[in-house]
C-alpha cells in the first residue's frame, strides 16, 4: 500500500509550522478538495469563482488531483444551464480508504475501515480487558494490522481516538485505565506501518466528527459521556487542545462540595454524578425517581458547562452518550440551566442537543483527523 503525500503544512520538532515553497500549492490543493468535499458536482469555472483562484490554476490543480486518484470528472452540466456543457467534478471514494480506531471502551478496542466520505467498509474488534501498558499497545497494533490486511483499497492514513490526555504530536501523556504514560502512540503506529497517522483524545476526535459528518458549526463543545466524562472544543473550526493537552477535561470539575469520593482523589467531581456507571447505579437504587435523577444529572452538567459557554461564547453544545439516559429529562435540564446562567441581551442562547452519531462518533472523528492532516479537509 502506498500513502498519499500529505497536503497540509509541515512541522518541525518544536511543533512550529515551517513554510516551504510547496506549502502555497498544498494549501490551494486543500482548498479545492474542501470545496469539492462540501459541494460535489462543481465545474472548474465554479471552483475558480468560489476559491478566487484563476481558471488556469484550477485546471492545473484538478489535473494533479485526478492524477493522484482523489478527484474525478463525474459528468456534464445540464443543457438548461447557460453556456456550453462543462465537466462536473467530485471527490473519489473508490481509490482510498481510512483506518479508524476507537479505544474509549473499557474492555474492547474497535476499528473500522471507512471511505473518504465516512462510509464504513469493514469493522474489527479485539478484546482489551485486563490489558495495560505494552500489552494494550500490542492489541492496538494487531488491530491496525488486521484492518490493513483486509483492506481492499490503498489506505490514506490511520486515525485513533484514545482516552486520556493526548498532545499535539499524538503522544498519550496519561491514560491511566490503559496504563499509558508518555506513550508516543502516533509515532509507534506510523513507524510500524509506514502510513500517515493521527492520534487524538477520544472526545476531541468526536467533536471533529460532528463538524465533518453531522453538519455542526465551527464553534461548539461536544460532551462525551461514557465510563467517564470528557469534552472536545472547536473554535473557528480549530480543535482546542490546551497547553497541557487537557482542554475539555470537565469530568473532574467539582460540582458538589463534600460529594461522593472520585477515583481522582477529590470529592464531588462531575464524573461521580453523570458518568454512565454512576447514573445507572443511582437509577437502580431508586427506580421510581428516574426523571428526578436524570434532571438533576442534567443540571450538574449544566453547572460545568455554563462558565465554558459564557467564556467562549459557543452557540452549540452536543452531548454524546446512551440515548436512554441522555435524551429527555437530562438534556432538557442541562439546556435550561445553561440558558438560565448565561442568558444575555447581546448573545443568543446556545442550543443543547443529542448527537446522532451514536457509537460511531469517535471512529468517524478518527476518519476526520486523517482527512485534516493528510488532505486539509475538515
Amino acid at each position: 500500500m502506498t500513502a498519499v503525500q500529505p497536503l497540509g503544512l509541515h512541522h518541525n520538532t518544536s511543533g512550529r509550522r515551517i513554510r516551504r515553497p510547496q506549502d502555497g500549492r498544498r494549501a490551494n490543493l486543500s482548498l479545492v478538495l474542501q470545496s469539492l468535499y462540501d459541494d460535489p458536482q462543481l465545474t472548474r469555472a465554479e471552483l475558480a469563482r468560489m476559491t478566487g483562484l484563476t481558471k488556469v490554476t484550477i485546471s492545473d490543480l484538478i489535473a494533479e488531483l485526478i492524477d493522484h486518484g482523489l478527484v474525478a470528472e463525474t459528468g456534464m452540466t445540464s443543457a438548461v444551464r447557460p453556456g456550453k456543457p462543462a465537466a462536473t467534478l467530485g471527490v473519489r471514494e473508490d481509490t482510498r480508504d481510512i483506518v479508524a480506531l476507537d479505544l474509549s471502551a473499557p474492555d474492547i478496542a474497535r476499528a473500522g475501515t471507512y471511505s473518504l466520505k465516512g462510509v464504513k467498509r469493514d469493522e474489527a474488534i479485539l478484546d482489551l480487558s485486563g490489558r495495560t501498558g505494552a500489552a494494550a499497545a500490542a492489541v492496538v497494533l494487531r488491530l491496525v494490522e488486521t484492518c490493513l490486511e483486509r483492506a481492499q483499497r490503498t489506505i490514506l492514513g490511520i486515525g485513533v481516538g484514545s482516552p486520556g490526555a493526548v498532545d499535539a504530536f499524538g503522544t498519550v501523556i496519561a491514560a491511566p485505565n490503559l496504563g499509558w504514560y508518555s506513550l508516543a502512540l502516533q509515532d509507534m503506529i506510523s513507524e510500524q506501518f509506514g502510513l500517515p497517522t493521527a492520534v487524538q483524545n477520544d472526545a476531541s476526535a468526536a467533536v471533529v466528527a460532528e463538524k465533518t459528518f453531522a453538519d455542526a458549526g465551527n464553534d461548539l463543545v461536544r460532551v462525551q459521556i461514557s465510563r467517564g466524562v470528557g469534552a472536545g472544543v472547536l473554535l473557528g473550526g480549530t480543535l482546542v487542545v490546551g497547553t497541557s493537552a487537557a482542554a475539555g477535561e470537565i469530568g473532574h470539575v467539582v460540582i458538589e462540595h463534600q460529594g461522593a469520593l472520585c477515583p481522582c482523589g477529590k470529592r464531588g467531581c462531575l464524573e461521580t454524578w453523570i458518568s454512565v456507571p454512576a447514573l445507572r447505579r443511582r437509577l437502580a437504587a431508586d427506580v421510581m425517581a428516574r426523571e428526578e435523577i436524570l434532571s438533576e444529572a442534567g443540571r450538574r452538567l449544566g453547572m460545568a458547562l455554563s462558565p465554558v459557554v459564557a467564556t467562549l461564547d459557543v452557540p452549540e453544545i452536543v452531548v454524546g452518550g446512551p440515548e436512554d439516559l441522555m435524551g429527555g429529562a437530562f438534556l432538557q435540564a442541562c439546556q435550561d440551566l445553561v440558558i438560565e446562567r448565561t442568558h444575555s441581551d447581546f448573545r443568543r442562547d446556545p442550543s443543547v442537543k443529542l448527537s446522532y452519531l451514536g457509537n460511531e462518533a469517535v471512529l468517524l472523528g478518527a476518519v476526520s483527523l486523517v482527512l485534516r492532516t493528510t488532505l486539509g479537509v475538515s
